[in-house]
């Protein structure tokens, strides 16, 4: 992928989902100037060293230079992506961007994370995005590779796991982010404002 940054890393791109508050419909196949969102999650990641899009629905295909996975089982949550993710990446940077694919802007809150990243401590296990609400974002964050595989392994069966227990005993530093940059589309009205020109990516 092109471009360097100080921290180096790999990206776990989630795209699966049965996205039932949008009836089912992929929602990461909306497109939104020009890019489908699930494209506009591979541009946020492209200064990784390995980049996998794990769960994209039959019929659509990762771009060039892009490693596709499935989670097993498919649609068995973000943790059981995440597992697909990592197992896909055949020599681990030290760091691992996890990202999912519905976010609006994922280029500009992938930027905030990687530039706070220096800034860290070597005791983090990972920085999180927060809303402006103070809610964790843990599918917008950046983990330390060791520390993600050790937290799947420790968890076990992945399969319909919530993240929140991946990540409990994690040290994690938070990096408050503008609402905008940790909006995603979870229901209808999100995906007419992503693709009707109202302002949402701007």
């Amino acid at each position: 992928m092109a471009g360097t940054v100080s921290v180096a890393h790999d990206a776990v791109l989630l795209a699966g989902g049965r996205a039932s508050r949008m009836g089912g419909a992929d929602k990461t196949a909306l497109v939104s100037g020009g890019l489908t969102l699930s494209d506009h999650a591979v541009a946020a990641a492209g200064r990784a060293a390995t980049v996998v899009l794990v769960g994209l629905r039959d019929g659509r295909s990762a771009p060039d230079g892009v490693v596709h996975a499935r989670e097993d089982p498919p649609f068995g949550g973000p943790v059981a992506a995440i597992a697909a993710g990592l197992a896909a990446v055949a020599d681990p940077a030290p760091w691992t961007l996890v990202l999912a694919c519905d976010l609006v802007r994922p280029e500009a809150a992938v930027a905030q994370l990687l530039g706070a990243a220096d800034d860290a401590g070597d005791d983090a296990d990972g920085l999180v995005a927060v809303d402006e609400d103070g809610r964790r974002q843990p599918l917008l964050a950046l983990y330390r590779s060791d520390a993600l595989h050790a937290a799947v392994r420790a968890l076990g069966d992945p399969d319909g796991a919530a993240v929140r227990r991946l990540t409990a005993d994690l040290r994690i530093v938070e990096v408050p982010l503008d609402a905008g940059l940790c909006a995603d589309v979870d229901e209808p009205a999100d995906a007419r404002r992503v693709t009707d020109g109202s302002g949402l990516l701007d």
